[in-house]
């Protein structure tokens, strides 16, 4: 930045001492010029010749000194407009200027000791790490032996491994997990449990437990592989017994000091005698995260020999020397990245089986006990109890008259949310329409739910609003710090990257077209669900660690709104628009609102800066509500915020701008048209060039987008909108079935429709949970409100909320997933799973929390 305010005022300075230079040579020229030579006798000119000829060298000069002046005028915009677009194209990496909400230090031991370590690592089955930037993690793998299948190693969450069902049915945040893994033929459950002590979090312990399922005929032989990596900080040291049996490691970093990790044998029970195993190990070298399955892949070989003392002798796959794989042809890649210790410690035993791995802290030095055995059973049962204890006294299920089946999957729903907990760290790929080419992001923390540990390991931003609505019924410390990272991600303009991909390990998952984060791009503002409810809290119990954390927030919160209300404004006052909408009409039935979070629901046929979307006017609604109120909590100034909110919640500026008198519903308005239709390309036309242009018009489709005003509690009780979407929610022509309420009407034309031959309908029907659960909580509203209405909505209510327990309970028993939605005529569940984000908000919906 110096560089370039030098260049320019160089330049600036050069321009004026030429002006000033030729200006000085002018008058010189004018004052003391030397006088014209005599006139010679016969050269008479007239007074007229001679005073045309003065006339045409003034002139002259003029023109020339105009041109010059035009000329260095040109190049100091030029200059300026360069300087001014290299600031610009800066911004987009250039972090908010007030204080971080998070000290620097907040997650670390000293400061957060409980928190320290954890099941951190969504994407995988089992592992954990510490939250530092440079952790080194632990995980495990595992493959079935004398299979079929020629290998089947299990590492990351894939649904391609079609497990039965896999997910935590307990899981505190910070203490304990307990997990089930249902393979093909048998079933895992692992466990671990946390010790405080010392300086570096404590010590912890992993059970995993295998036993063979009762339809197998034979008990299955299983490899489980446990590992541990350094991520560039750190070193390990493998400790050999017999030659092959990797007895232990011990290791330190700069974040963990001194540490020791023992693998104990496996045992058919507790109390038992270690059973028959055989053993391999793996010490090598890894230059990434993400490359740890590859390397034990190119490291597996069948020469070992499995003899148990009454079987037969069988060659099984084990882990024995690392060998990249290179085709003869490739050129070994450059590896930029150092390179870092890996170690894995693979056990193979016959189910049923159990093993033990014990993590003990070098700083922990008064322990009265090694958490292992009946210590680490106690330990268990001790955080199972208290587990139990406090869910009854969240949700207060039992006294719902819930069966013990229902509260175990509502236990199971938020465990599986809590230990999708991530803590990621890394850098963005961002930019922003003054850069030619993508940017790196600063480097930054993220502690963050995820929608799903199997296809979506990462932070969203709209989705982390619904998130919280879950977990600060739990534990409002875990919101105020993950509401805390994402918004510490903010850059100076207020625009916070909505899809967030951390580190290598994270990007490994990601498709190339989803990884570029663009500036000019929103998602709903979906944290001011959770900020609403962290406000309701302080009204009932004053608390003084949310009030110092809004002080804190309150700086760049304010910037965030203002950049939602600068940057996503519509065509007319008041009205606000979506960025970031698929441009190419030529190849889409209609093109996407990814910003919204609605992909492919139906806007207007041909995006233009004409459209007006009822979504977003009604989150601006909202989210100047719940800034108002922050604002009087805190004693700052709030009347704007008071007045934008009263603008954008006016009924009749709503019903001006959205209402479609044609449709009966709110709706979206834009250049659009129905007649459209997916066809074989028969003339090319350049991309992003539509066809044609049609009348401004409301879109007309009925569904989730045409519920916003209702949803987020925009209408007033009396308005006589409310009869008509009642009317039109209960329709089972339209919106109601008997498994929840489908995201577009089934009347719509583009009703289960594919945008394009290869992307099937996404919010074309399907119904969604977290939208569903926004109708609940604003059903119990009305419901609750006095208004002519009232009786209709508590009636609806009561069905709706029915219906969707039951079937998202039901196809949890019967696939043993929850999912990311479900079909709307057989309510059989569909997408990615397990799908503990959002959906798991039907554990509020069953105790009534809104």
């Amino acid at each position: 930045m110096c560089d370039n305010n030098n260049v320019v005022l160089i330049f600036l300075y050069t321009c004026l001492q030429f002006w000033q230079g030729r200006m000085g040579r002018q008058r010189k020229r004018v004052v003391t010029g030397e006088a014209a030579p005599p006139p010679r006798k016969d050269d008479k000119p007239s007074v007229f010749h001679r005073k045309e000829k003065k006339k045409k060298v003034d002139i002259g000069k003029i023109f020339i000194n105009i041109s010059i002046g035009l000329c260095i005028f040109s190049l100091i915009w030029f200059f300026y407009a360069l300087y001014m677009r290299s600031n610009l194209a800066k911004r987009v990496v250039t972090l908010h200027p007030a204080p971080p909400v998070l000290d620097a230090n907040s997650s670390s031991a000293k400061v957060s000791p409980d928190k320290f370590w954890g099941s951190y690592r969504p994407q995988v089955y089992f592992g954990m790490k510490t939250r530092s930037p440079r952790s080194i993690v632990t995980g495990m793998m595992w493959m079935r032996q004398f299979s079929d299948t020629d290998i089947n190693l299990r590492h990351t969450c894939e649904q391609g491994d079609r497990l039965q069902s896999y997910g935590w049915l307990m899981h505190d945040g910070i203490n304990f997990g307990v997990q089930e893994i249902r393979d093909n033929d048998f079933t895992l459950t692992t466990e671990f449990v946390k010790r405080m002590g010392g300086d570096h979090g404590g010590d912890w312990t992993w059970r995993i437990t295998a036993k063979q399922h009762s339809s197998s005929l034979h008990a299955p032989v299983l490899s489980l592989m446990f590992y541990t990596a350094v991520d560039t900080q750190g070193s390990l040291e493998a400790h050999v017994e017999d030659k092959t049996r990797l007895a232990s490691i011990t290791g330190s970093s700069e974040e963990l000091g001194n540490f020791k990790i023992t693998f104990q044998k496996p045992v058919t029970g507790e109390q038992s005698s270690a059973k028959y195993a055989s053993y391999n190990y793996l010490k090598t070298l890894s230059p990434g995260l993400e490359k740890l399955t590859d390397i034990v892949k190119h490291s597996l070989n069948r020469r070992f020999v499995y003899s148990p003392p009454s079987g037969e002798k069988r060659h099984y796959i084990g882990v024995d020397v690392y060998r990249p794989s290179h085709h003869p042809n490739q050129q070994k890649p450059q590896e930029t990245r150092k390179e870092s210790d890996f170690v894995v410690h693979q056990v193979t035993v016959q189910t049923p089986f159990q093993v033990e791995v014990l993590f003990e802290s070098g700083s922990f030095y008064n322990r009265p006990n090694q958490l292992v055995a009946s210590t680490l059973t106690q330990e268990l049962d001790k955080r199972k109890t208290e587990f139990n204890d406090k869910f009854e006294n969240t949700f207060q299920l039992k006294n719902k008259d819930f069966s013990q089946a229902h509260i175990k999957f509502a236990q199971a729903a938020l465990s599986n949310m809590l230990g999708g907990m991530g803590y990621f760290f890394g850098q963005s790929v961002v930019q922003s329409h003054y850069n030619e080419y993508p940017l790196l992001y600063p480097e930054g923390a993220l502690y963050t739910a995820v929608p799903s540990r199997s296809f979506f390991p990462r932070g969203f931003l709209w989705d982390e609003g619904f998130h919280q609505l879950l977990l600060s019924k739990w534990d409002r410390e875990v919101t105020r710090e993950a509401i805390a990272h994402w918004i510490d991600l903010m850059n100076i303009e207020g625009w916070i990257p909505r899809e967030q991909i951390l580190g290598d390990e994270a990007r490994s998952k990601v498709p190339g077209e989803f990884i570029v984060q663009r500036n000019e791009n929103a998602n709903p503002p979906t944290l001011f669900l959770a900020l609403q409810d962290l406000i309701g809290h302080l009204s009932s119990s004053p608390d003084e660690k949310t009030l110092a954390f809004l002080g804190r927030l309150f700086p760049r919160l304010k910037t965030w709104f203002d950049w939602y209300n600068t940057t996503q404004t519509g065509p007319k006052p008041n009205s606000y628009r979506w960025r970031g909408r698929d441009k190419d009409t030529n190849l889409f039935l209609n093109p996407k609102t990814l910003t919204s979070g609605l992909d492919d629901y139906p806007r207007a046929s041909h995006p233009s800066v004409d459209e007006r979307h009822v979504d977003l006017h009604c989150w601006m609604a909202m989210s100047s509500g719940i800034m108002a109120s922050i604002a009087r909590v805190l004693g700052e100034p709030h009347q704007d915020y008071e007045l934008t909110h009263t603008v954008l919640s006016d009924n009749n500026l709503l019903n001006e701008l959205h209402w479609s008198e044609q449709l009966r519903a709110f709706s979206d308005f834009g250049n659009h048209t129905q007649a459209v239709s997916l066809q074989q390309e028969k003339v090319y036309v350049p991309p992003g060039q539509p066809r044609h242009q049609f009348p401004l018009q409301f879109v007309n489709a009925l569904g989730y987008v045409s519920l916003f005003p209702f949803l987020l509690h925009i209408l007033q009780p009396d308005s006589p909108k409310l009869e008509q979407m009642f009317q039109d929610m209960r329709d089972p022509n339209k919106l109601w079935t008997p498994y929840g309420l489908r995201s577009l009407s089934k009347a719509d034309p583009m009703y289960m429709m594919r945008n394009t031959e290869h992307d099937a309908p996404y919010w074309r029907g399907a119904i969604w949970i977290n939208i569903n659960y926004l109708a609940v909580r604003a059903l119990h509203h009305y419901g609750n409100t006095d208004g002519p209405y009232q009786e209709k909505a508590a009636a609806l209510y009561k069905e709706l909320r029915t219906n969707i327990v039951n079937n998202v309970f039901r196809q949890y028993v019967e696939t043993g997933y929850i999912w990311e939605q479900y079909n709307d005529s057989t309510g059989r569940g569909q997408g990615s799973h397990p799908f503990t984000g959002w959906s798991a908000l039907t554990v509020l919906i069953m105790g009534e929390h809104y």
